[in-house]
């Protein structure tokens, strides 16, 4: 009997709180349904004294400007999922979450990315974050971070907003395509070249016998043999150049291949070298001295297709010539070895270049 009480007791409570629960819900929505929008508040985090890259004014006017109503709008009316697109569509945004609270309160967090360096190369005015994820300069605002000139091409067009991992995995898609394209064009000369074969194996099979039953004279079967030998001659002509313009046709083709293949390993290496970059970035970031010492790093390509690098420094009116991004502890170690062990004694500015692009040494030009 103690049982059937306990089953009771439970059932009793338990529907107890599922009552409790469908009417809050219900009186929510019914809260909900003629509630509207009091007020909009946008809160844009990792502001830091690096400066910012999303204001929370300029993003009132992307709402404004796009006619998407807030403020009186009924909450039930409130377009939250075409808000948060129009933000996120801008590339130094990394997410943003659109929300209403109880009071009727339109609420937008933003959190904008984190840029490592800025491109201003060739025509290029974006950031690039650690991930390797590209976006286009905003207008109006700025972050403080490492800046890149010189005439380095990066791997992707100067408005390019995305991963730099998928813009390279599309090209090289891109290129596989091109590369199985090609590969069907030589179809027709594979065909022509089976029906050349044929032919010339037909011509080898032709033979003239002697015609005996209409009593062919010796003189008459011998010029008949002659000019079998020059049709086959003449024959063999024809089919070695059909085979010379096959294999000239087929070649071409390939040619064009291995370029796009040179190009795929072209854009995976720039790809590489890219990322490096953004290591070598990141490494001098976390250094407190060469933080404060490099002020600007210029990327240009070598004649040998790499990424390149020298470097300006605060401390005197001379280019550091770096090199390959390479064995980067060891330059720089070097470098601040002759900073301690000679430029401290003879001077900052007797040196125009410092290159250390060398093993185990320092070479200076003034």
């Amino acid at each position: 009997m103690n049982r059937w009480y306990q089953y009771l007791f439970f059932s009793l409570l338990w529907g107890a709180a599922i009552a409790y629960v469908v009417g809050a819900a219900s009186r929510v929505r019914n809260v909900r349904s003629g509630q509207r929008v009091q007020a909009l508040e946008i809160h844009v985090e990792d502001s830091t004294a690096q400066g910012y890259l999303v204001a929370s004014e300029k993003v009132r006017e992307w709402i404004a400007d796009n006619g998407i109503p807030t403020i009186n709008e009924l909450v039930d009316s409130l377009r939250l999922a075409d808000i948060e697109k129009l933000i996120a569509r801008n590339g130094f945004v990394d997410r943003v979450v659109a929300r209403v609270n109880y009071d009727g309160v339109l609420r937008i967090d933003i959190s904008q990315r984190r840029p490592v360096l800025r491109l201003l190369t060739d025509g290029m005015n974006s950031y690039t974050t650690s991930e390797g994820v590209v976006f286009v300069a905003p207008k109006g605002v700025s972050r403080y971070v490492p800046v890149v000139t010189g005439d380095y091409r990066p791997p992707f067009p100067a408005n390019y907003e995305g991963k730099l991992r998928d813009h390279i995995d599309r090209e090289q898609a891109r290129i596989d395509r091109r590369i199985e394209e090609l590969e069907h064009e030589k179809y027709p000369f594979y065909k022509r070249s089976l029906e050349n074969d044929n032919n010339f194996r037909n011509l080898r099979r032709l033979r003239i016998k002697r015609r005996w039953w209409a009593f062919e004279s010796r003189e008459k079967f011998e010029e008949r043999v002659k000019e079998l030998r020059l049709f086959k001659e003449q024959r063999r002509r024809d089919y070695r150049y059909e085979a010379r313009l096959i294999r000239e046709g087929i070649e071409q083709i390939e040619r064009q291949q291995a370029a796009q293949r040179q190009e795929q390993k072209k854009l995976e290496k720039n790809y590489e070298d890219f990322m490096k970059l953004l290591t070598f970035v990141e490494h001098v970031e976390n250094n407190d001295f060469w933080r404060s010492e490099f002020v600007q790093i210029v990327a240009h390509t070598a004649h040998s297709g790499a990424l390149e690098i020298d470097l300006i420094p605060r401390s005197g009116q001379y280019t550091i010539c770096f090199g390959r991004i390479e064995q980067v502890e060891a330059k720089l170690s070097k470098l601040l070895h002759f900073y301690r062990q000679g430029l401290s004694r003879i001077g900052w500015d007797v040196y125009r270049v410092i290159d250390i692009r060398f093993d185990k040494q320092v070479v200076c030009r003034k």
